[in-house]
């Protein structure tokens, strides 16, 4: 029994010994950086750019080829949110900037180097069809046109803008109607339909807001146009 008081003063001091050292493994190293710093900073744990999703021109997830121009449009969503279109990574059309409106928001751009030539947008609910027909008769061959709406693009269009926007290369034209969504990229002297178009009814029973179908969104890569063919 008098050997009780010793043996329990020697366990303490193994005790304390033993999480002294093991606290001393982790949180000390000889060049004096905590041990649990250099676990948490090791490669294994530290985000870098290469583990993060790689964007780029526009958005796009993966690089256009060679001689071909990335671009990125999105329709308007019902009365609220404008549209956008992006060529190149350049924004060429949206709320930000401040130029986009109801009806279609048109950007042309030059089908040889990518630069945009015009930027406006035309009020197909209660404006003039007419200065948009102005706009888009005068597109000359060659020249790339984005097509974006915004709340309603179809009341005031008439034939003639129906066959223009056909000629461009447009399929969806001759059934858009009051407040669908639709984008489109097509150039003047196109010899076939665009397959850059997106198109989709405004019907009640699939409208995802009141009045009003889903925005829709395109990306892709349009094959840069060569100087001797414009």
């Amino acid at each position: 029994m008098r050997l009780a008081g010793p043996v329990r003063i020697v366990v303490i001091v193994l005790t304390v010994g033993l999480t002294w050292i093991l606290a001393s493994m982790m949180l000390g190293s000889q060049s004096g950086v905590p041990r649990i710093q250099q676990l948490l900073n090791s490669p294994d744990n530290s985000p870098t750019a290469d583990s993060r999703p790689k964007k780029y021109k526009c958005g796009l997830p993966q690089p256009c080829p060679d001689k071909h121009f990335a671009f990125r449009i999105v329709s308007g969503a019902a009365n609220v949110i404008g549209p956008k279109i992006c060529v190149e990574d350049k924004m060429l059309m949206s709320s930000v900037k401040n130029n986009v409106g109801r009806g279609l928001n048109i950007a042309l751009v030059n089908g040889v180097n990518g630069e945009l030539i015009d930027a406006q947008f035309f009020d197909m609910w209660a404006g003039d069809v007419n200065e948009m027909l102005k706009f888009v008769r005068a597109i000359y061959e060659g020249t790339l046109v984005f097509v974006a709406s915004y709340d309603d693009p179809a009341t005031k269009m008439n034939d003639e803008a129906r066959k223009i926007f056909s000629d461009f290369g447009s399929t969806a034209i001759k059934d858009i109607g009051f407040r669908d969504s639709w984008i489109f990229v097509g150039a003047r002297g196109v010899q076939d339909k665009s397959p850059f178009e997106q198109h989709m009814k405004n019907n009640k029973n699939t409208n995802k807001y009141e009045g009003w179908p889903e925005a829709l969104e395109m990306e892709g890569c349009i094959p840069q146009r060569t100087a001797e063919a414009a």
